[in-house]
């Protein structure tokens, strides 16, 4: 019976799923036939991998082949399948053995001379590869770097198919795995001490480094909100392996990964135009959903330079994924779900004009009202921190105002941060802002006298339920950083403080 199996994934978002191909090869017509619901691309690769395996010198069976995926209900989409469905057929017509193709993954697009291209997801595809229990991979040899980084699964790499055939009859050895990407932490150029002035905005940029907090920077061109701004992520401690490994895999489904440095371990930072479209923004996409620039900075920061500018339909985009986390793309290929906890970082102008300074501004207050009402209220009602940049009075400082830098900053965010992890170890958090609101009025619930400022704010309207929540979330950074056990009433007023929209 000419018959042969072996395995590829598809991708669904970063979840990956095993797919069985099956060759078979018959009487009839000559002729290939895809079985499983395959996608334009990937009926295509009928022609490329015919013309690879006769430009690696092997003989095309000249009869009737069938091709099945399975699950045969799912969608399958790209050319990741090239030589798993090259090298089945083969061991199907007995030009190699079908021994090592049983538990093997094969992913790889075939260029017509033989060669490996890489794909996108291949870190994905071998995570969900692994949970199959499939323990070994055949890659192309660019992307052996990235697949290297899943454990328990041995990765070959190889650069033609005529070395995979090799390998398949025993005469050859693939490319083994390389050796581990270091992850060591280098020094960022942007420093906080290139900074001038601003001490509110610092103390702000601090604070959402310590607990995970969304930042809105307010102020007139040339303060300093772009530089404060890029130099957040040098803030924030590296990325842990959990996270650096699921923040790899997006950037590998996005096709942003790089041969040279594969494993990302700093956290991102993502500064979309404001000209970007809503799928581009948070994702989509015809078919299957591609991630989208809130995904691309998970674990990291999305920086929305000249906010009001991205306009209210872009930015209410982002409540959902602000909220929960995660997006979710429904398609007509099916639904896939890509994570999104990142750091919002949003910066305006105070109006159209934007002079050097208020007096100056020639806008009308309808005017100034209209520009920033395009960041709604229920967008600014998700941002933990909101400060009013001040002019620049002086290109020069003092040598003891010398600004910190950003090691020194650095160095009071790790230890909060440490603080917290271990105040939320229990539940799975990792920073404040994570923490959901009923777990901080009922466990960890504070004093009435300490959120008797929080009350009254309610009362007059000044606050939400979901604001003083955040409130809360702010406070307890507030006494991190401050090395308390517990917020005080100082902390939930400064945090309250914050809040104040006139300081926006």
């Amino acid at each position: 019976m000419a018959l042969a199996s072996t395995w590829s994934v598809a991708l669904l978002g970063v979840d990956g799923v095993p797919v069985e191909i099956e060759a078979d090869i018959s009487g009839g017509v000559p002729g290939v036939h895809l079985i499983g619901l395959p996608d334009a691309s990937l009926r295509e690769s009928k022609d490329r991998v015919r013309a690879a395996v006769r430009n690696s010198g092997e003989p095309w069976p000249q009869r009737q082949v069938s091709i099945a995926l399975s699950p045969a209900a799912l969608p399958k989409t790209g050319s990741g399948y090239d030589v798993a469905l090259a090298c089945c057929v083969l061991a199907a017509a007995r030009s190699v053995p079908p021994t090592l193709l049983a538990g093997t993954v094969l992913l790889g697009e075939l260029a017509l001379d033989g060669r490996l291209r890489s794909v996108r997801g291949v870190l994905p595809a071998l995570l969900a590869a692994r949970r199959k229990g499939l323990c070994r991979a055949v890659v192309p040899l660019t992307a052996l770097r990235e697949a290297a980084l899943v454990d328990d699964v041995e990765v070959l790499g190889a650069a033609t198919l005529s070395e995979v055939l090799g390998w398949l009859r025993g005469e050859t050895e693939l490319a083994a795995e390389p050796p581990p990407v270091s992850t060591s932490r280098t020094a960022s150029p942007l420093d906080l001490a290139d900074v001038l002035g601003q001490p509110d905005a610092r103390w702000a940029l601090e604070v959402a480094a310590a607990g995970g907090h969304h930042l809105l920077l307010t102020g007139s061109p040339g303060t300093g909100k772009t530089m404060l701004a890029q130099r957040l992520t040098g803030l924030l401690p590296p990325l842990s392996s959990v996270d650096s490994v699921e923040v790899t895999a997006v950037h590998s489904v996005a096709g942003a990964l790089t041969s040279d440095e594969p494993l990302i371990a700093e956290p991102p930072f993502v500064a979309p135009h404001h000209t970007t479209s809503v799928a581009a923004l948070v994702g989509g996409g015809t078919g299957l959903a591609r991630p989208g620039a809130v995904s691309k900075a998970h674990r990291g920061v999305l920086f929305l330079d000249e906010a009001c500018e991205f306009g209210p339909q872009r930015l209410d985009a982002l409540r959902t994924a602000l909220e929960e986390g995660e997006v979710r793309h429904a398609r007509r290929d099916g639904i896939v779900r890509y994570p999104a906890r990142f750091q919002l970082v949003l910066a305006t102008n105070p109006c159209p004009c934007a002079p050097a300074k208020d007096i100056d501004c020639i806008c009308s207050a309808p005017a100034r009202r209209q520009y920033f009402g395009r960041l709604s209220g229920p967008l600014l009602d998700r941002v933990d921190l909101r400060v009013r940049m001040r002019p620049i009075l002086a290109m020069h400082l003092n040598a003891e105002d010398r600004p910190e830098s950003s090691a020194v900053v650095r160095a009071r965010v790790s230890q909060a941060r440490q603080r917290a992890v271990h105040r939320w170890s229990a539940h799975g958090w990792q920073t404040n802002a994570d923490v959901p609101g009923p777990m901080l009025r009922r466990e960890y619930r504070l004093p009435s006298q300490v959120t008797d400022v929080l009350n009254c704010a309610l009362t007059t309207g000044s606050v939400t339920a979901r604001g003083a929540d955040r409130c809360i979330r702010v406070a307890w950074t507030l006494a991190d950083l401050a090395e308390l056990d517990r917020p005080g009433v100082d902390q939930v007023a400064t945090a309250l403080s914050f809040r104040d929209r006139r300081a926006a």
